[in-house]
């Protein structure tokens, strides 16, 4: 099994027409993903490699049956795509674009906590359900079907996890990029119970990064799991004061520290791990620890 997406998921793209959103589209199906439409305002009528495209969100969806989105939108406009996904009610949404105004966010943020969408990103390199689905823009080819479950806050870290535990035979039921952005859809708690739900997830490798506070409260949850949980934070070494190039890596009030995330997982138990090569030897001990 897996979380939010399966061979069954059936995907829009929104941006289709756009280089971006062609590019990625075509990878997507040539994973195995079913896209069954794009939406590009305006160029209703039009296909892409045979996908057809329609003006709307709601027409795609009334026209296809699908029930998520990836949203390739350039940044001045991606926000209302995701408001017109979420209107349209679908099950995940997952935006892909960077560089989305924090005060544009705030607007979806408002709806996601009255809807039952599961949202994903901004700034976010996608999900994958290794053999199954891909919506966003991991190497497919580094996936894997089996037993760990990946939540992380860095894309290109989420590579290198990813390629380390296939690397040692682990492979992966589904793994989710949440973003860098101060304001985002889906935070570590919440897809931390679903991977919990899940029966073929066996252990979840959680990497974070400085700034903000959803690892802490991640935190308070992962006592209550009955899988293991192993970590990594990322930024260890950024000098005190520096400004960093992630916008959600900002440090106040005391949250968001290092030595805070540190404190927090080895209060929740989770090993941490020192460096991304090693978080898949601590993900296989995990693993024959809770047998």
């Amino acid at each position: 099994m897996s979380i939010l997406v399966d061979r069954n998921t059936r995907v829009l793209v929104q941006g289709i027409t756009g280089r971006e959103g062609r590019f990625h589209t075509a990878q997507m199906a040539a994973y195995g993903t079913q896209v069954v439409a794009g939406v590009t305002p305006g160029k209703g009528g039009s296909d892409v490699d045979g996908i057809p495209v329609f003006n709307t969100v709601r027409q795609a969806v009334e026209e296809t049956g699908a029930g998520a989105s990836v949203i390739f939108v350039p940044p001045p406009f991606a926000a209302d795509a995701a408001l017109e996904a979420l209107d349209a009610d679908l099950d995940v949404i997952t935006i892909i674009t960077e560089g989305i105004p924090v005060r544009d966010m705030l607007k979806v943020h408002r709806i996601i906590e009255n809807s039952r969408t599961t949202v994903i990103g901004p700034n976010c390199p996608g999900i994958v359900t290794a053999g199954q689905c891909k919506m966003g823009i991991m190497p497919g080819h580094i996936f894997t079907p089996g037993p760990v479950g990946i939540i992380s806050r860095s894309g290109t870290l989420t590579y290198e996890v990813v390629d380390a535990l296939t690397a040692i035979g682990l492979g992966q039921t589904t793994c989710i990029g949440i973003g860098g952005d101060p304001i985002i859809g889906a935070p570590f708690i919440k897809l931390l119970k679903m991977f919990e739900a899940d029966p073929e997830t066996k252990a979840v490798v959680m990497v974070g990064e400085i700034g903000g506070s959803d690892e802490e409260i991640a935190c308070e949850y992962i006592p209550q799991m009955t899988k293991p949980v192993v970590g990594f934070i990322s930024g260890l070494t950024a000098p005190e004061g520096k400004r960093m190039g992630h916008a959600g890596a900002i440090i106040s009030g005391g949250k968001g520290t290092p030595q805070s995330k540190l404190d927090a997982m080895k209060k929740a138990g989770v090993p941490v791990a020192e460096t991304p090569a090693s978080i898949a030897e601590l993900a296989r001990k995990a693993l024959a620890d809770s047998k």
